[in-house]
Parts: structure tokens; C-alpha cells; sequence
């Protein structure tokens, strides 16, 4: 998926975001942002979207002096998503589909995205999704295709969220005795996860954590290591969350089921479904 001039807005915000969780002042703030806005005019708008954020970012950290200006943030929603690891798991014990509650529930962490928005409700996101008709529902092809892969490549994204993930992936292996192998990012970049945050949601435990080899929000294959290519090329199904791995990965002609929440109206009329709409999705 290319990048649209609405994305430049969502950039610009990004690096007073970005700015501000790293404590500079609101004068360093828009300095920062004049910074970014005069990079922008030079991107490629055939870009993925994704692939323009990871190198924008690499300016802004130069900028900052700060490796990773979200610390703290990913910090706090790690801590929060596992707090909530026992109500979600006794929604799924209670629910008559434990694999589309999990999956559900899955969906629902998507929402700790600081790349894609700005305010979320965590609590309130959960009750929603849990609920929310589906604009895309490509569950049974996802069962199919589970029946008769027992490997699965899961494709992480954000910190927090891996919590969630582990739930849906606590019944998978359940169910149909999966094995999991969990891919993250190799460094930080905006508040996606990476092997710390991953062993930290006790992934650990249920899969093998593998690094992308990229620093980029959303998988962009032409940074990634050789070791994860083999995977991704030989893998015969591929769980992806999140919406920046959906903008990278739509057009790659793999077996590869999307779960994300849709943030953003430029996706939104890309898929042509509403904004804020729960997406699985299977296009090859």
C-alpha cells in the first residue's frame, strides 16, 4: 500500500508525539515537527506508509539523542495488558467459541497503536470488540487452513498487545496443537514489540521468538534478515496483526491472515469498509 497525502498529517504527529513521551520541551517539540515536515517533502509517496515512518523515525531519534523515546510508554501498557491476562482469559473460558473470542480478544489489543492514533480506551475497546460484527470475517478459511497447518508464522506488533496475542495463541496451540513461531521487531521503533517485550507477555513459553531483523512499524521485507525471509517464504500460513503489517504485506502473495483494527480513514477507503471496523482477512 502506497502512501497518500494523508498520511502526512498522521507523520508530522508522530514526531511531536514522539518528542513529547522523551520529555522535550514544547519548543523542542516543534522544532522537532519543522524538522520532519521539511524531511517529508522528499519521501517517495510509493512507499509503503510503514517504510516512510521507519526512516522519518530515524531522524527524529537522531534529533532526540533518545533510542527509544517510548520507553516509558510501552513500559506502562506491557504492565497494564498483563494485569488484565486473568479477566480476559476467564472471558474466553466462559465463551461458547473460545477461538473467536481469543481472536477477538487478539483484535482488541491492536488498539495499543501510538503510531496510528492518539487516545484509546482500553477497557471500553475490549467490551466493543468483543462484540462488533466483523466488516471483513474470514474465520472459516482461517479454520481450514489451521486444520491442516500445524506451524504457524505469527507476525507480532505492539507492545502490550503481545499479552493479548498470547491469549489467542494459548488456544490455538489448545486446539490444534500449533506450533507457534512469534515474529518481532529487532529494535524499537514508535512502541512496537520486540523479543523484551515478547518474553515479558511470557511468549516465551508458548512459542519460538524470532527477530524480523527490521526496525520498521510494519514488516517491510526489504529490511528484514535472511533467516526471517526463509520463514515467511516457506511458511504455508501466516497470522499478521496490526494495521502497518496490513500495509505492507497486502500485496505479497502469501497465505497470510490480516487481524487488525482499522484506525485510519485512509485504510478505512482502501478496504473500502468504515473506520474503526475489526478486520481477518485473507487475500491469497
Amino acid at each position: 500500500m502506497k502512501t497518500f497525502p494523508e498520511c502526512i498529517p498522521c507523520f508530522v504527529r508522530q514526531s511531536i508525539q514522539a518528542a513529547k513521551f522523551a520529555g522535550a520541551s514544547e519548543q523542542r517539540q516543534k522544532e522537532i515537527a519543522d524538522k520532519i515536515e521539511e524531511y517529508l517533502k522528499n519521501i517517495n509517496m510509493q512507499d509503503t506508509p510503514p517504510k516512510t515512518s521507519r526512516n522519518m523515525h530515524i531522524e527524529i531519534r537522531k534529533l532526540l539523542n533518545n533510542e527509544d523515546p517510548y520507553k516509558i510508554v510501552k513500559d506502562k501498557y506491557n504492565t497494564i495488558a498483563l494485569s488484565m491476562y486473568d479477566k480476559l482469559k476467564n472471558i474466553v473460558k466462559k465463551s461458547k467459541d473460545k477461538l473467536l473470542t481469543s481472536l477477538r480478544i487478539a483484535i482488541a489489543g491492536n488498539v495499543i497503536d501510538f503510531g496510528a492514533q492518539i487516545e484509546f480506551e482500553l477497557e471500553q475497546d475490549i467490551k466493543e470488540v468483543l462484540t462488533k460484527d466483523f466488516a471483513i470475517f474470514d474465520y472459516e478459511k482461517l479454520k481450514e487452513k489451521l486444520k491442516k497447518e500445524k506451524e504457524i508464522l505469527y507476525l507480532g506488533d505492539n507492545t502490550g498487545e503481545t499479552v493479548f496475542d498470547r491469549i489467542f495463541i494459548e488456544e490455538l496451540k489448545k486446539i490444534y496443537n500449533s506450533k507457534i513461531i512469534y515474529a518481532v521487531k529487532e529494535s524499537p521503533i514508535i512502541n512496537d514489540a520486540t523479543k523484551e517485550d515478547a518474553v515479558f507477555a511470557g511468549l516465551d513459553k508458548l512459542t519460538d521468538i524470532v527477530s524480523t531483523g527490521c526496525n520498521s512499524p510494519g514488516i517491510v521485507l526489504e529490511y528484514c534478515n535472511r533467516e526471517f525471509l526463509e520463514l515467511f517464504n516457506k511458511s504455508n500460513l501466516i497470522i499478521s496483526k496490526g494495521q502497518g503489517n496490513f500495509e505492507t504485506l497486502e500485496q505479497e502473495k502469501r497465505p497470510v491472515f490480516f487481524l487488525f483494527k482499522i484506525k485510519c480513514n485512509v485504510v478505512a477507503q482502501y478496504l473500502g469498509v468504515p473506520k474503526e471496523s475489526i478486520v481477518l482477512y485473507n487475500k491469497f
